[in-house]
């Protein structure tokens, strides 16, 4: 595998990216994008070996910093999935703008909380992607945080919120800034004990807006999951404590495509990473490979009982 450093621009910010080929690759290649998982970079350890085997299969991987992230321009205080959406959809106009990518063979994988619910809202929003893996995903913000406190620290929360919007109404201002890590999301002891983001913890946003919370809390991918037609694999673990093992089913139980759910039992949402490594990546690989093939011809299949769910598959 080799690796390009690459950029291109979304809403006049320039991102950063990092576009990983096949070390013989002539093109013109097959293609994934990346948004990291939740507070994540593009440069991260825990990605390279998914690319590896990406590819290793043949396709082009792109992976990018967020707007406000890593090497990427943007307000540094600011954590908006919407946002990160239309980084995401820049990052496939990008992708289509270079001769050595096939334009309609381009899917997207997402991993890990807002990565995986990203992964869901591009493939609902964006039909040049024709495929999509999520993995670990957060399907209903709200939901994610809520769980992550007992009632009366959810209340408190929300009534942070609510006063945060009240003074920057009042006065013009930015308002508060919270450390993401510790007072939107509410890390479990597995978080705070796991090395497995150690490389890049150090040098993702300290502080951003409390206002970032509401968008948090208004981020549906599950709403979204019921118009995707694209061909979809969920990832889930099982009794998950970081992601609920719940977000990932209802995503796949909305999904109205070509879909297949993962389960991964004994075993927690960081460890997952390690320990089903060989079991699920194969799975990642294939599920790119029959879906990424030529676009030559498209073929519509629709089931004669409920004709609304017709489905297109390239061939």
């Amino acid at each position: 595998m080799r690796t390009e450093n690459v950029s291109w621009y979304s809403e006049g910010d320039r991102i950063s990216g990092l576009l990983r080929l096949p070390d013989d690759a002539a093109g013109p290649l097959r293609a994934i994008v990346q948004g990291p998982g939740w507070m994540g970079l593009k440069d991260a350890a825990l990605y390279v070996r998914y690319h590896e085997a990406l590819t290793a299969a043949g396709f082009a991987v792109l992976i990018f910093d967020y707007r406000g992230f890593g090497d990427s321009e943007g307000d540094r205080t600011v954590l908006s999935p919407r946002r990160q959406l239309e980084d995401l959809m820049s990052a496939v106009t990008y992708l289509e703008s270079r001769p050595d990518i096939v334009r309609d063979s381009i899917g997207v994988f997402g991993s890990g909380g807002t990565g995986g619910g990203n992964a869901i809202m591009l493939a609902a929003s964006d039909p040049r992607v024709r495929a999509a893996v999520s993995q670990l995903p957060v399907a209903d913000g709200g939901d994610w945080l809520h769980r992550m406190r007992s009632e009366h620290e959810w209340l408190a929360f929300l009534e942070e919120i609510r006063a945060d919007r009240a003074e920057r109404a009042a006065t013009g201002g930015s308002g508060r800034l919270v450390n993401p890590r510790e007072e939107i999301m509410v890390p479990t002891p597995e978080r705070r004990a796991t090395a497995v983001k150690a490389d890049v913890d150090g040098r993702v946003p300290a502080k951003v807006r409390l206002s970032c919370a509401q968008e948090i809390i208004d981020y549906r991918p599950a709403a979204a999951a019921a118009a995707v037609t694209t061909p979809l694999l969920v990832i889930a673990v099982e009794d998950d404590a970081t992601t609920p093992t719940d977000h990932a089913v209802a995503l796949y139980e909305a999904a109205r495509g070509p879909k297949r759910l993962l389960l991964q039992r004994h075993t927690t949402h960081y460890a997952s990473y390690d320990r089903y490594w060989e079991a699920t990546t194969p799975q990642l690989v294939g599920w790119f490979n029959r879906y990424l093939g030529p676009a030559d011809i498209i073929t519509r299949s629709a089931n004669l009982d409920h004709p609304e769910r017709a489905m297109e598959v390239s061939a």
